[in-house]
């Protein structure tokens, strides 16, 4: 899958931008499931997300793609929209994130704006180091875990990991997983390549 991701940062937005190869209807359902698509977000490490009704969330966290993390606490609102999705924050220097999905040539492109326009120019740069700048990073992960999840999807295992280990997990947790799992993959490589040399050598 071809990759295209663009961030152009103004007064007060920011965006970054994905194709992806599910159809558009397929990409709304997945968005809508709105804690999986922010746990995605390999710079955010969670402490609390609670459902408030009414598509409304609480949620708190530790935000790490500053030099200094910098710990938040937010209630959002889930709006949707014509194509997509409006998340409004009560708290913090970003106003609102919108999901924005589109037709593309070979599927579907989906775009995440961050806005911060809810406050002051003198404001926003005297908290500049509460800015989040996770945004091309959770770009990219929301493409690959799209890529891994039309693959593997069917599969109830599989949905079950992601689910109840996968997704709750910190993200530096999910790359030493990655790590265990695949040194363990190379000692069984190395284990079955030793018996099959033994094999045929002394049988």
């Amino acid at each position: 899958m071809n990759e295209q991701i663009d961030q152009a940062t103004e007064e007060d937005v920011a965006w970054a931008s994905i194709n992806t190869s599910l159809d558009v209807a397929s990409l709304c359902s997945f968005c809508h499931d709105i804690e999986r698509l922010f746990r995605i977000n390999p710079m955010l490490e969670f402490k609390k997300w609670q459902s408030l009704g009414n598509d409304r969330y609480f949620f708190s966290g530790i935000n790490i793609s500053q030099e200094v993390p910098f710990e938040f606490e937010v209630e959002l609102q889930v709006k949707e929209q014509a194509d997509g999705l409006r998340i409004e924050y009560s708290q913090g220097l970003k106003t609102s994130t919108t999901i924005k999905i589109e037709t593309a040539e070979q599927g579907s492109k989906l775009t995440i704006i961050d806005c911060y326009d809810g406050i002051s120019e003198e404001e926003r740069q005297s908290r500049i180091g509460e800015v989040d700048k996770s945004l091309i990073s959770w770009a990219y992960y929301l493409q690959k875990f799209i890529i891994t999840w039309r693959r593997w999807s069917r599969i109830g295992l599989w949905r079950w990991y992601m689910g109840r280990i996968w997704q709750p997990m910190k993200p530096s947790g999910r790359r030493i997983t990655y790590m265990l799992l695949w040194i363990t993959a190379l000692e069984l490589t190395l284990i079955l390549l030793g018996a099959g040399i033994y094999w045929v050598e002394y049988t």
